[in-house]
């Protein structure tokens, strides 16, 4: 007979002489202590939330993610051994993303390189868990674009015209297309006018629909759009380094480590692909050096 049983039997049997109140007492304490011997010490938790922010239409950002962390979910419990729930937040715009990140409210994210170097300057101790990856290397593409049926040829035909810029806090939409034209020669001044739109989306469909002359998106919206039948085109195209994934500055060690192992994996299943199309590539904060020097170069703006 099993200890657990035996147990319960003999304890029966004790309270079978006592009154109605021992009884149930009695009952409700075998019933606790044999599902402790029977079943064992529970398995831990690790609950864990992902942060990123709206650079793109939230409901695309959920599809985009979620698949993704429900696999990582899966791996890390298989390597950690116990039970891991991945949460997701989607900030309304960068600034409160960085802030989630650097005041921890987020266990992990995803940001572009400008983001990251705000955030690094509110807390030193973020570390980067990886760098996607773009077909190996750590650099892609962002776009100035103008309409479809647009007579501008030039960067510098942009002179006493409008422009779209991004977030302003957006390494594309703002610090390095600010960059690029004033290696052009075009300062603010020289704009007839410019806003912030916020998303990379909207940028491109405000360029579409004739509200601007230009405006800056990184290359994947560009493209989506257009497939979409947004009447844009190329004007020209910068190179930026590949996002980030960033870890706050305490989350626990074995946690992170398993997190990158994972994410560095040669293995590149189909799960990964959603968010980094060719993987992912160990990143150091050296890598993000260039966009430092655009966002200097950018308050002459």
């Amino acid at each position: 007979m099993p200890v657990a049983q035996a147990f319960v039997t003999e304890l029966m049997r004790t309270i079978s002489r006592r009154s109605n109140a021992l009884i149930t007492f009695a009952i409700f304490m075998a019933v606790a202590i044999v599902s402790g011997l029977s079943g064992g010490a529970a398995r831990a938790e690790i609950t864990l939330v992902f942060g990123t922010y709206a650079a793109d239409k939230p409901s695309a950002i959920v599809r985009q993610f979620r698949p993704f962390l429900t696999f990582l979910e899966n791996r890390m419990e298989l390597l950690l051994e116990e039970e891991v729930t991945i949460g997701l937040r989607i900030s309304k715009d960068y600034e409160e993303s960085i802030e989630d990140l650097a005041l921890g409210r987020v266990d992990f994210a995803r940001f572009g390189p400008a983001s990251y170097v705000h955030a690094m300057e509110r807390n030193p101790q973020i570390s980067i868990i990886a760098m996607e990856s773009k077909q190996g290397e750590k650099r892609f593409k962002g776009i100035i674009a103008v309409h479809k049926d647009s007579d501008i040829e030039q960067i510098e035909d942009l002179a006493g015209l409008t422009f779209a810029f991004g977030d302003e806090l957006s390494t594309i939409g703002r610090y390095l297309s600010q960059t690029y034209l004033l290696d052009a020669g075009i300062s603010a001044s020289d704009l007839h006018d410019f806003e912030y739109l916020g998303r990379h989306d909207l940028v491109g469909e405000a360029i579409g629909a004739g509200k601007f002359s230009a405006g800056a998106l990184k290359e994947s919206t560009f493209k989506q759009l257009v497939a979409k039948g947004v009447p844009i085109k190329a004007l020209v195209s910068f190179d930026n380094v590949t996002k980030p994934w960033l870890a706050r500055a305490d989350l626990n060690e074995r946690v992170l480590e398993v997190m990158k192992e994972i994410m560095l994996s040669s293995r590149n299943e189909e799960m990964v692909k959603r968010v980094a199309k060719n993987g992912f590539l160990a990143g150091e904060d050296r890598d993000y050096d260039f966009v430092r020097q655009a966002m200097t170069r950018s308050r002459d703006f």
